[in-house]
């Protein structure tokens, strides 16, 4: 078959075919106006396909309510094998297609999907093909989009055509474009060739290169393409496709009518409801002879997305009426349970509270599969259909909960207002609080989100406390995440004021809040130990409670306690790949990347970040995007990477000037500023960390955490004035703390602002003692350093060596290029001839790599590797394949032996 003017188009699909069959993934989105031509390029995709496998769905326009329809469509040839997936993804799988309960991460399924597919290919390459992608249901889509951002090595080409509705972020397009004039014109040769050179011209004219048009045009009755007024390129084939449908025996029409209002494409039941109407299958002949439908297969298929359009708008409302009835009468299964509430909620006519009821019941459903979007528009529609107006408003706060779950807040907020004017129920209208205050806080009107907060709040602390509570703690976290003490201050007295019990299980966030709010007023010595207290419990909380374990994790940030962070952070993430829960993750990523920082282990918190990052990214995490960055900032710092540094740092700063959360800027400023000072340009430095100091960030632990910093650049300047007010910030918080990394920093400050050489002497050595408790290996070096350089101007050149040496070789290791080029300065200005270090063999890898390498050398399967890192298994069999070359290894078993890092 030609496709005339297509052969650019027809070359890039025909090479992602040919890099499948190679063994390498690839997906691409046909992207244009309807009628462009983008099905005819699926059909040539699938035409082209020798020696691969073929999978096809396709998104239809009234299946879009129901959650995962899309996806059952296209897997449906594979669910043979969900069995040998990992025991999470074949549940999560299983669940959205209703043979199971399903835990509620629609990214799980996503990754679900992926294997699956990854899995068919190991029988040899495979095509998947969606049409109409803008017309998928949202779980499906944001499953395969999930899917399709993973693709790497598994000899898959996933190809999508949609219109300008789709979006799908980070996955290739080809915008189609009109035909060019000779192509146009030999289209239109090759369907009508005996037209004449005016009607000829006109089409041409008319049509913009649309191929559809091309070929529909033409065969409209009366010749409305003699008309002289131009219609809008869709609507004129629209047009076409009901005139030809007029045309068709009366029952072909109904028939139609029926096909175009069913949403599954089942053969069976759309006989059975036309047959409801009087008509009987033979009906289906002349409709299927005009091109209008294929039963192939025993499913009903349009010849073309508009065929089925053009039938349903040219019906009249009451044949439409009529028709949902008998397809809502025909669907008598429990399995079908959703698509006959949907039928009986198209084919009522005013309030009906027991078809409200049913489409209840059908969001319910579609919220255990995690089909937020699909719950949204059942819980919409059923609150349309109920007769009373505080169920009504029910119905609607729960729908805009929904449709927050699904990132669409605007709908949300609308939804949201409209439940406030019909009801007054305390209850729906705290609920509504929440989540008004969830959708002002990520708007940036943060005073409003608060005062939604306390409102609600308020609104039913006599009949609801443990609802109130929780309001409360919303109020309490997003104050702190803006850095607003008198906010945090005023939401947690009035949570201390609520008569909470032990049943309410929530003692232990009310002391979090107190401490909160004392740790931003300035007292730590009441506010550190109750975090501490919250740490040593950690422990102890059951599974299923993974998100107060990172709240936890955060609080052990705060109060220094790195080593307990590390380990709850870790147990975190361990829960939340075994469970499957994805949009909890990047949070847990996020809090160990900070940790791993903190503690010097700067490979693993940028192995970390960056699959953080990517996760993030696919699931529109955008402030998890920002907290990656930050720490990959603070990393490109220490290692000298300053155009990476800033970049880094200020698309987290930018980021948080639309979306004020302190909590992230502060790695960004401090990141800038640690550069300068590894840079050895102290007077930037000190400008920037006294600016941040003074700013929003000032409550915030960063400024105690970079004040040693701070410190060191007063000191390098000759300005020990300005020192005062870091070192009263670091020593009241290191006594509160009573770390002893943290008592040897300080030392460290006190020896660097020491005035005689006796009291200097007597802080450095206290500082190395102090550091032989600690686990902050560079916080050490950089002790070990200053040391070494006190002792080389004090002309113990001896003693100098030994610190500048074990300094060099913890800034090589965590490739500190700005600190180890002073370490080895310091030691040639000391007498020694210094060789260059070994070679770091982990630096030789990516992120990624790092990250395969090091599970695959515990011993652990690629198919297991896969499932905790979100690829593919051919993926991971790509990246060790690039590994073991850079590592001068050839077998998995020689793994062990190295040191990773």
């Amino acid at each position: 078959m030609v496709l005339w003017g297509r052969e650019r188009e027809q070359a890039q699909i025909d090479a992602l075919l040919a890099q499948a069959r190679g063994g390498r993934s690839g997906s691409l989105i046909l992207r244009g106006e309807p009628g462009i031509g983008k099905s005819a390029l699926l059909d040539h995709a699938a035409r082209s396909a020798e020696g691969m496998r073929p999978l096809r769905g396709t998104g239809i326009e009234t299946e879009a309510e129901l959650p995962f329809a899309a996806l059952h469509l296209l897997l449906r040839p594979a669910l043979d094998r969900i069995g040998r997936l990992p025991a999470p993804q074949a549940r999560a799988l299983e669940g959205a297609f209703g043979l199971a309960t399903a835990p509620e991460d629609r990214f799980l399924i996503g990754l679900a999907a992926l294997s699956l597919l990854t899995e068919l290919a190991e029988d040899g390459p495979l095509l998947c093909l969606v049409d109409d992608a803008q017309w998928m249901d949202r779980s499906s889509a944001e499953a395969l989009l999930f899917a399709a951002r993973r693709l790497h090595s598994e000899g898959i080409a996933l190809l999508f055509a949609a219109r300008d509705a789709f979006h799908a972020p980070g996955v290739p397009e080809l915008r189609l474009e009109g035909l060019d004039p000779q192509a146009a014109g030999d289209l239109l040769r090759e369907h009508t060739p005996g037209l004449g050179p005016g009607v000829r011209e006109r089409i041409l004219a008319e049509s913009g290169g649309n191929p559809l048009a091309l070929i529909e045009l033409p065969r409209m009755p009366g010749s409305p393409h003699h008309a002289q007024e131009p219609l809008p390129l869709p609507r004129r084939i629209q047009e076409a496709y009901e005139a030809r449908i007029a045309v068709l025996p009366p029952g072909s029409q109904t028939m139609l009518l029926v096909a175009a209002l069913d949403d599954a494409g089942d053969l069976d039941v759309v006989v059975r409801a036309a047959g409801r109407l009087g008509v009987d299958a033979a009906a289906l002949g002349p409709a299927e002879r005009a091109g209008f439908l294929s039963t192939a297969g025993g499913r009903l298929s349009f010849g073309h997305p508009l065929m089925r359009t053009a039938a349903a708008r040219r019906a009249t409302y009451d044949e439409r009426l009529a028709v949902h009835r008998a397809l809502a009468g025909v669907l008598d299964d429990d399995q079908d349970a959703d698509r006959r509430a949907w039928h009986l909620a198209a084919a009522v006519t005013g309030r009906d509270e027991p078809i409200a009821a049913a489409l209840e019941q059908a969001a319910g459903r579609a919220r255990e599969r995690a089909g937020h979007a699909a719950a949204a528009a059942a819980l919409e529609r059923a609150a349309r259909l109920t007769p009373g107006l505080a169920e009504r408003a029910r119905r609607l706060a729960l729908s805009a909960e929904a449709a927050a779950d699904a990132g669409a807040l605007e709908h949300a907020q609308v939804l949201a207002d409209q439940a406030r004017r019909l009801g007054d129920d305390p209850r729906t209208l705290a609920r509504l609080a929440g989540l008004r205050g969830r959708i002002a806080f990520d708007r940036g009107a943060v005073q409003e989100a608060h005062r939604i907060l306390l409102d609600g709040a308020a609104a039913i602390a006599g009949l609801d406390r443990k609802g109130a509570a929780l309001l409360l703690l919303d109020a309490v976290r997003n104050a702190w995440y803006v850095s607003d003490p008198a906010a945090v201050a005023e939401s947690s007295a009035r949570l201390a004021g609520l008569p909470l019990t032990a049943e309410d299980g929530l003692d232990g966030f009310v002391r979090a809040a107190r401490a909160m709010a004392d740790f931003l007023a300035g007292d730590l010595d009441r506010a550190l130990p109750p975090f501490r207290e919250l740490v040593a419990l950690a422990a102890a909380i059951p599974s299923g409670m993974t998100a107060l374990r990172i709240s936890i994790c955060s609080l052990a940030g705060i109060s220094g306690d790195f080593g307990n962070g590390l380990a709850i952070a870790r147990s975190a993430i361990e829960e939340c790949r075994a469970d499957g829960m994805i949009g909890l993750l990047p949070l847990a990523q996020a809090v160990l990347a900070i940790h791993q920082m903190y503690l010097g282990r700067f490979r693993d918190a940028v192995t970390t970040a960056t699959e953080g990052r990517r996760l993030a990214t696919d699931i529109g995490q955008t402030h998890r995007i920002a907290h990656f960055e930050s720490v990959m900032a603070m990393v490109a710092a220490v290692q000298g990477r300053e155009r990476d540094c800033r970049e880094l740092a200020e698309r987290t700063i930018a980021h948080v000037g639309g979306h004020p959360v302190a909590t992230i800027v502060g790695w960004a400023e401090w990141a800038l500023g640690l550069l300068d000072l590894g840079q050895g340009r102290f007077e930037a430095a000190l400008e920037r960390f006294d600016a941040a100091a003074r700013g929003p960030l000032r409550h915030q632990i960063m400024p105690v955490y970079f004040a040693p910093d701070q410190i060191e650049a007063a000191v390098r300047l000759g300005l020990p004035g300005r020192a005062a007010g870091p070192l009263a910030r670091f020593e009241s918080w290191a006594g509160a703390a009573r770390h002893p990394w943290a008592e040897a920093v300080l030392h460290r400050c006190r020896a660097l602002l020491a005035t005689g050489d006796a009291e200097a002497e007597r802080h450095w050595e206290q500082a190395v003692r102090s550091h032989a408790d600690a686990n902050r290996p560079f916080e050490r070096a950089r002790t070990d350093l200053l040391f070494g350089e006190w002792l080389r101007r004090a002309r113990r050149k001896n003693e100098a060596r030994t610190h500048l040496r074990s300094a060099l070789e913890t800034f090589e290791r965590a490739g500190a290029a700005p600190w180890a080029e002073r370490a080895r300065a310091e030691l040639r200005a000391a007498g020694e001839a210094v060789a260059q270090g070994a070679p770091d063999l982990a630096a030789s890898l990516s992120p990624q790599e790092l990250q395969v390498v090091r599970l695959a050398a515990t011993g652990v399967t690629n198919r297991e590797i896969a499932a905790q890192l979100f690829l593919s298994p051919k993926t991971v069999s790509h990246h060790l394949y690039r590994a073991f070359p850079k590592l001068g290894v050839t077998t998995r078993t020689e793994l062990a032996r190295l040191d990773l890092g």
